[in-house]
């Protein structure tokens, strides 16, 4: 399939995402006819390599499809960023458990990377107990991932069958509703040591570029788009309502006040600029690693960098275009509302959390940084 095919099915269940966004706000999360067309899209499992019958996107086209769906609901964006990321493991499985899960279009993969578990030896299985917050997606998983430090001291991402974790019904937020990321867990649980992933260090059973391209910043890249998404919408949004309303005691509408045509080209240029530069910077490192490179410390600094810039401003330009539709956007029935809701939730995810600007200004000072998930 090619990039661009991938990307005209990421606008077809743009609609369908976009019909059920209520829907999935009201049940917490995605409403089973989103599921389906994210699934026979296979913008679930985008990362999975062709070797294992899935697309093998490249990153950049792995954003815009996850920036394309979000900017229908922030929510199925989220689910489908997700999904995709944990489905790059399948490249550190050994073929004769990544097969079985992967080579099917129907399996949707999910879960946590945070080693919220502890495991224990047992011969040729882990003994696993934990959990997990964040489960996004989770509920239409048939694999679950989780996170573990074993008790030899390695970090470790565990494949649970759906089967075997329970879910507790947690996921009572203001915001990303739909995407179902209530809390995991499991006892007791015994997991081959063959299905399990060394992060970041581990073997590589798919040698390709897209198994070169670092897990973490690929989870970091993905989130910054579903927030430039959601950042979108609420630019769709104002440019739609602006050409009728007319704010209480004035006779001109939204788009013919000075004021909100000014604030409307800020938050295009502030948007469109922070997509730029997260996409310069992937498109770079996307050619070094295509090339025979790697994505060194350097150049993932910068990635992550572009990436908090690109989440932070999303939440700039929607809180821009909220306050701009007056008392109209904090109706229910106002997708500004939503957009407002859900790209606050977006920024506090650790990938692109505000704390992590400290840790790029200590790089650009020279000073040395703890680079493991960067």
């Amino acid at each position: 399939m090619s990039n661009t095919q991938l990307l005209a099915r990421a606008r077809a269940v743009g609609e369908v995402a976009r019909a059920h966004a209520a829907e999935g706000e009201e049940l917490r999360r995605l409403p089973a006819p989103v599921v389906e067309a994210l699934r026979d899209a296979e913008l679930l499992r985008m990362a999975v390599p062709a070797v294992y019958r899935g697309p093998e996107a490249d990153p950049l086209t792995m954003m815009a499809c996850m920036e394309e769906v979000a900017r229908a609901d922030g929510a199925a964006g989220w689910c489908s960023m997700i999904a995709t990321t944990t489905a790059s493991l399948s490249m550190f499985l050994p073929p004769e458990w990544a097969g079985p899960i992967f080579s099917d279009p129907t399996v949707v993969t999910g879960g946590v990377f945070a080693p919220n578990g502890r495991a224990v030896s047992e011969g040729d299985h882990w003994r696993v107990d934990g959990r997990w917050m964040w489960g996004s997606g989770t509920q239409h998983c048939q694999w679950i991932v989780g996170g573990a430090m074993a008790d030899d001291g390695t970090q470790h991402v565990m494949f649970f069958p759906a089967e075997d974790v329970t879910f507790h019904d947690t996921w009572h937020t203001h915001g990303l509703r739909g995407t179902g990321s209530l809390d995991i867990s499991v006892e007791g649980v015994l997991v081959p040591k063959g299905r399990s992933v060394v992060p970041a260090s581990g073997k590589v059973y798919v040698e390709t570029p897209l198994s070169a391209f670092p897990n973490f910043t690929l989870l970091a890249i993905g989130v910054a788009a579903v927030a430039l998404g959601i950042g979108r919408r609420a630019i769709d949004e104002i440019v739609e309502l602006g050409v009728d309303k007319r704010p209480q005691f004035s006779q001109r509408t939204i788009a013919q006040m000075g004021t909100n045509q000014s604030d409307l080209a800020r938050a295009e240029a502030r948007l469109s600029s922070a997509r730029a530069y997260l996409f310069d910077e992937v498109g770079q490192a996307w050619e070094a690693v295509c090339a025979g490179g790697r994505a060194d410390v350097a150049r993932r600094t910068r990635i992550r960098l572009a990436g908090a810039n690109a989440a932070e401003s999303a939440a700039k330009v929607v809180d821009a275009m909220y306050t701009m539709a007056g008392g109209t956007s904090v109706y229910q029935a106002s997708a500004l509302q939503r957009c407002l809701r859900d790209a606050h939730v977006a920024t506090q995810h650790i990938m692109v959390a505000p704390r992590l600007y400290e840790t790029m200004g200590k790089h650009l000072f020279g000073m040395d940084i703890d680079a493991a998930m960067i």
